[in-house]
């Protein structure tokens, strides 16, 4: 496992099982001294269990921003009931760092395998990752973006696009 998985993996078992968020790591690898967007997501057995994120850095560095969002990924995604002490051994773990967005003038710049995408419509902010199992095409890809920041399929929205560095 990566050490940034393994970051993630070792701050949601800690909260779970004391209720206290992990102190930062002794040593930081570049990566973790980086500022990012940062999701962590959570599978058991092959099934999304909970996924947070932020879309640009709100911590000091990608360390915090992987304690904090897999706690939150653990505990507070409301797709999900938090995750129990009994699933731990069950569950695995990825993290992605995102790219800083960029617009995109024309959907012919996006791929749904290379890049993730944020759409804006007013207030309302939807996000979805790169090479997510079942999404093959822009449209799909818009839509399940669209749908969750509650736009309506027919509404106008900027895009932007984001790469992301996957580690598991």
């Amino acid at each position: 496992m990566h050490k940034l998985a393994e970051l993630a993996r070792k701050s949601a078992e800690t909260f779970i099982k004391t209720g206290q968020e992990i102190p930062l790591p002794q040593e930081l690898t570049p990566e973790m001294t980086a500022k990012a967007g940062v999701f962590v997501c959570i599978k058991k057995k092959g099934n999304l269990r909970g996924c947070v994120g932020t879309f640009t850095p709100c911590a000091k560095n990608v360390a915090e921003e992987i304690i904090r969002n897999a706690i939150s990924a653990a505990t507070r995604d409301p797709r999900f009931d938090p995750v129990t002490e009994d699933e731990l051994r069950d569950l695995e773990y990825s993290v992605d760092l995102l790219s800083p967005p960029e617009k995109v003038s024309d959907i012919t710049e996006l791929n749904p395998k290379k890049y993730g995408v944020i759409v804006l419509h007013g207030s309302r902010k939807g996000l979805l990752l790169p090479d997510l199992e079942g999404v093959d095409s822009v449209e799909e890809q818009l839509r399940i973006a669209k749908m969750k920041a509650c736009i309506s399929p027919g509404e106008n929205v900027e895009i932007f696009r984001f790469t992301v560095s996957r580690y598991r």
